[in-house]
């Protein structure tokens, strides 16, 4: 028994980190595909032949054909120790990740979402060990704004996933997945949109990504990375979106959960939704342009904040009502 245990844990394992390996590539391969064909961008659609399909190997060979360069007054630990910062902890979200019954790493974990939300936090630490650590006055400012942005959208991202955890009664991510109704899309909606659009803030994508802004001349706290430490930031944006639609797809729309099929096939349902929520987010980097600081901070304070508190007030009178 113990040795089936270990080898259901190890397959796991595996799993978990070959989606860690995979869900980004294919995230950005389609965010490629999809700015190309949204704003008649030819580039993407050369390399390799037929519809550019090799056009993410392009770019990784490029990355590793680059020169690795290091300031000279960096503080070189913290500089080559932050891509992996900002990358991992997403990898530690996925553990937590219900892909079916009982289809996560972690089942005995029963306070799941909080230890997802939080590992999810960490991230932005990279960002700010990168900006620190290049000793370069725009890197800094790019961290710093990095930080200023975490602080104002984290609290709506808390806020959101608290009224869903109320709703089901549990912090367990899979508990919140069984409790979930198709009636929870009118119930939570609020919430739904409040927790998808403070994650993509707290990611910086469009329209959210001034800390970065890298149509500008630098590149935020990554302006002095090149070669592959660069691309593992990136890397990591693509990691961050695929934890931000499997916590979307868990929380509000009923994870493993479809119309039809048996829940043998429920990894299927989890995989078609992140995909969909990907696009949507890849979607919104295409349509819309990018807020000055001033009113992303606006609207996080001034909008969606009291949007939340609204919606864990409404949760909080439902749930006594109905108690």
């Amino acid at each position: 028994m113990t040795l089936s245990l270990a080898l259901a844990v190890t397959a796991k394992l595996l799993g978990c980190l070959v989606a860690f390996l995979t869900l980004p590539l294919i995230v950005g391969q389609m965010e490629h595909k999809a700015m190309a064909h949204m704003q008649s961008r030819l580039g993407p659609m050369y390399a390799g032949g037929f519809h550019g399909w090799a056009q993410l190997i392009a770019d990784g060979v490029k990355f590793v054909q680059k020169e690795e360069i290091v300031p000279a007054a960096a503080d070189r630990a913290v500089f080559r120790l932050a891509p992996a910062v900002a990358l991992l902890p997403y990898l530690l979200v996925l553990l937590v990740i219900p892909v079916g019954p009982g289809g996560q790493v972690a089942q005995a974990l029963d306070l799941g979402l909080f230890y997802a939300l939080a590992m999810a936090s960490i991230g932005v630490l990279g960002a700010l060990m990168a900006g620190w650590a290049s000793a370069n006055k725009y890197a800094l400012l790019g961290g710093v704004r990095v930080a200023a942005q975490l602080m104002a959208y984290e609290l709506p991202v808390v806020l959101a996933a608290a009224s869903v955890a109320m709703a089901a009664g549990t912090l367990s991510l899979s508990g919140i997945v069984e409790a979930w109704r198709w009636w929870w899309l009118p119930y939570q909606g609020l919430a739904l949109g409040i927790f998808f659009v403070a994650g993509l803030a707290e990611l910086r994508r469009p329209p959210f990504d001034m800390p970065v802004a890298d149509s500008e001349i630098v590149f935020g706290p990554y302006t002095e990375y090149t070669g592959l430490r660069f691309a593992f930031f990136i890397l990591a944006e693509y990691a961050g979106i695929v934890v931000l639609a499997a916590l979307t797809t868990v929380l509000f729309l009923g994870g493993w959960k479809g119309p039809f099929l048996d829940t043998q096939l429920g990894w299927l349902w989890t995989l078609l939704k992140v995909l969909a929520l990907a696009f949507l987010v890849i979607w919104v980097r295409v349509s819309y342009p990018r807020l000055r600081e001033d009113q992303l901070q606006r609207f996080a304070w001034v909008t969606l904040v009291p949007l939340a508190l609204l919606q864990v007030l409404f949760t909080g009178v439902v749930r006594v009502a109905t108690a």
